[in-house]
């Protein structure tokens, strides 16, 4: 098995601060990419020497490139990225003001798709020159998609759309880099209990915690991040997308 040093965008709360958790428990080491430096900073004294925190603009080619040399030089290699930094546009495609602003859109796909693919393939150009290990693997990208990609609501067009580009990426860059030695997963949570749910009114996410089949509730953080680190520690997934979704269908 590969030894784990991870970076994480949007690695300082939510899904990304919870997968961090996972992963530094599991014995590996984590770079925090983020745009919030209080938060991150935090995280750092609270986790330990196992974890740097690098502020990071997931569509700034520089950005990246910067904290992927900070995470080589603090640990010697980088074995896996997951993209976890994300928006969530809320806007109907024509609604009472108007056309959705296009500026808005781009954004949404700008930070969601082009975001996690520039995470992506600056990481898999580290990685590359990885040993492998017994499966001749090199290294693990994960990307966060959504069940948006699949059954996006009203409102939804900007977002649901950068989710589906997240799913439909995740073959074809699998097939780009298997000769190197490196996977490719996504995950597409469902309605998980993240800072910005927290913010709803009880009776507002309540509604939304009925939704699941089974189990009745809204997704734990801790879930994802045990999924995460389920993909790394598990060299016969790839190319494909996992839902956690507690068997949700949005209607």
């Amino acid at each position: 098995m590969l030894e784990k040093v991870v970076m994480i965008s949007g690695g300082a709360s939510g899904l990304g601060e919870a997968a961090a958790r996972v992963i530094l428990s599991a014995g590996g080491k984590v770079a925090l990419l983020d745009q919030n430096t209080v938060r991150g900073d935090f995280l750092v004294s609270e986790l330990g020497r196992s974890t740097i925190f690098c502020e990071t603009d997931v569509v700034d080619e520089a950005s990246v490139k910067a904290a992927r040399d900070a995470t080589l030089s603090a640990f010697g290699k980088i074995t896996g990225a997951v993209s976890c930094a994300g928006i969530a546009t809320v806007g109907k495609t024509v609604g009472k003001d108007g056309p959705l602003a296009l500026d808005e859109f781009k954004k949404t796909i700008d930070v969601n798709l082009t975001g996690s693919f520039n995470l992506a393939r600056l990481a898999a150009e580290a990685m590359q020159d990885n040993a492998q290990d017994k499966d001749g693997q090199r290294g693990v990208i994960i990307n966060t998609a959504s069940v948006a990609a699949f059954d996006g609501q009203k409102g939804q067009p900007a977002y649901a759309a950068s989710k589906g580009g997240v799913v439909s990426l995740t073959l074809p860059m699998a097939r780009d880099l298997a000769q190197q030695g490196i996977r490719v997963m996504a995950i597409a949570p469902g309605l998980f209990l993240t800072p910005m749910m927290e913010t709803l009114p009880e009776a507002a996410r309540q509604a939304l915690a009925d939704q699941p089949l089974f189990p009745k509730r809204l997704g734990h953080p801790e879930e994802f991040g045990k999924m995460v680190n389920f993909v790394l520690e598990t060299p016969y997934l790839n190319g494909s997308v996992i839902r956690l979704d507690g068997g949700i269908r949005m209607p």
